[in-house]
């Protein structure tokens, strides 16, 4: 084939774009994070092998993201041992993406295992309406995309493979996932259409994935395979905090606790650590909290 049939458009920057093989039971997405991942960068001053990180899982994520069939959110949470305790980023259905590196200032290694090592890695579909489900698995392998790739396996779920680069610039990906059957229910046709889609998509280097268009991309890995390429989806940065969800946090506080901060320092000031965006709360604000009697009256 010359290109892969393409059904939309769209515009350069923060996207992401899916395929399908016509001639198989397979589909696939690629995302490209300029902007949104420079944006996130600009707040914290990370170290190279943890922003690399910080950046593929946010590219995981908006790919695992259009596994969604509703309203919500996608949170991936990598924990461990090592130089980062806690690695986390999350997608919306809409495209709005933030991640975070927390406790990683010491961090200074390249390598996966001395960076994640002894860790655990939690997928948390939380929808807008309807029960919040996680699931959790070891981190395995070298990278987030084999631990990705595990957790998947272990799974009852159709086949999923990911493929994941980042650098100070750009973060990209690509997702390949087995369907239902349609196009064949062959059991042994269905594993050789994924053995040779994933054996393709296994040679895709790091800066193919950072700098290649979709239909450029796909044409160098699928160009005897017949796909339907879809158009662009925007991906943006966008944090969800606020004044009235902070406000809220402050609720879980003991009454006695916050009469203590206001006393000691006049207000209680409150910082998104996803955005630095700070909340600064005086004793007038907090009157609902505090009670009209004093904080005895908060239980």
């Amino acid at each position: 084939m010359d290109n892969p049939q393409d059904t939309g458009q769209g515009t350069a920057g923060d996207r992401a774009r899916r395929f399908l093989f016509e001639e198989a039971d397979i589909r696939g997405e690629t995302v490209q994070l300029e902007t949104a991942w420079r944006d996130i960068l600009s707040i914290h001053q990370y170290a190279p092998g943890v922003s690399r990180l910080l950046g593929e899982l946010l590219a995981a994520a908006v790919l695992l993201r259009s596994t969604l069939k509703f309203e919500g959110k996608l949170i991936l949470q990598a924990r461990s041992q090592g130089q980062i305790p806690l690695l986390m980023a999350e997608c919306s259905s809409a495209g709005e993406v933030r991640g975070i590196a927390r406790g990683a200032d010491q961090a200074t290694a390249t390598d996966f295992s001395q960076l994640l090592g002894n860790g655990t890695l939690a997928i948390t579909v939380d929808p807008v309406r309807g029960r919040r489900y996680q699931g959790i698995v070891p981190l395995a392998g070298d990278s987030l995309a084999h631990s990705l790739d595990a957790y998947f396996e272990q799974s009852e779920q159709l086949g999923t493979r990911l493929w994941l680069a980042a650098d100070e610039s750009r973060a990209g990906g690509m997702l390949l996932q087995q369907l239902p059957a349609q196009v064949t229910s062959d059991l042994a046709e269905r594993t050789r259409h994924w053995e040779h889609a994933c054996t393709l998509a296994a040679t895709v280097q790091p800066q193919e994935l950072l700098e290649l268009d979709t239909q450029t991309l796909l044409y160098r890995l699928y160009h005897e395979d017949s796909l339907r390429l879809f158009g662009q989806e925007k991906i943006s940065f966008h944090c969800g905090c606020s004044r009235e969800r902070t406000l809220r946090a402050l609720s879980a506080i003991d009454a006695a606790e916050l009469e203590n901060l206001l006393r000691e320092l006049g207000s209680i000031t409150m910082d998104c650590e996803f955005c630095n965006q700070q909340y600064r709360f005086q004793r007038e604000d907090l009157g609902e909290l505090l009670g009209p009697h004093g904080p005895s009256i908060l239980h």
